[in-house]
């Protein structure tokens, strides 16, 4: 993977997101600990050096939601990205990346409710739910809207 560059002009941080699909194939979303809002999330995090991308899904589901009760489904064919907006940009990941690059895949959650456990050793998420994949681009913070698109485009037939 090349090297690509933000607006900003600073690196994409390269990372991980996943779609986990659970009961009525609804989707499992958080709300972040370090940015109260009423926005929502689904799990992401970044890919550690010589990591492979579907090794750093698994790994993060389990950092991020305190189980790896999930395959893998399915994967984007394509990279996805998004820029930080300028007033984030120098004050997040060390002032070291200007946006996202992501390998996005979708998991079957194999578990159950109680299986979920977000108060993980580094906890990220202070909520959770299922949510219909349909809002998913209504519930996420705006600047990440054109991306839960191209997520939602690329795992449509899974969502049927």
């Amino acid at each position: 993977m090349s090297e690509p560059v933000s607006g900003s002009g600073l690196p994409y941080r390269p990372c991980v997101g996943i779609m986990l699909l659970g009961p009525k194939n609804r989707v499992f979303v958080g709300r972040r600990i370090d940015m109260p809002s009423k926005h929502w999330q689904m799990p992401q995090g970044g890919i550690d050096p010589g990591e492979d991308p579907a090794s750093a899904a698994v790994r993060e589901l389990r950092e991020e939601i305190g189980t790896d009760k999930a395959e893998i489904i399915a994967e984007t064919d394509d990279w996805l990205r998004y820029d930080l907006p300028p007033e984030l940009v120098g004050k997040v990941w060390k002032g070291r990346y200007g946006g996202q690059v992501q390998k996005w895949f979708a998991m079957r959650f194999t578990g159950r409710d109680d299986d979920i456990d977000i108060e993980t050793e580094h906890p990220e998420f202070s909520a959770w739910r299922w949510a219909k994949a349909a809002t998913l681009p209504d519930i996420i913070v705006p600047f990440k809207r054109q991306l839960y698109l191209d997520v939602l485009d690329a795992f449509r037939d899974l969502l049927r």
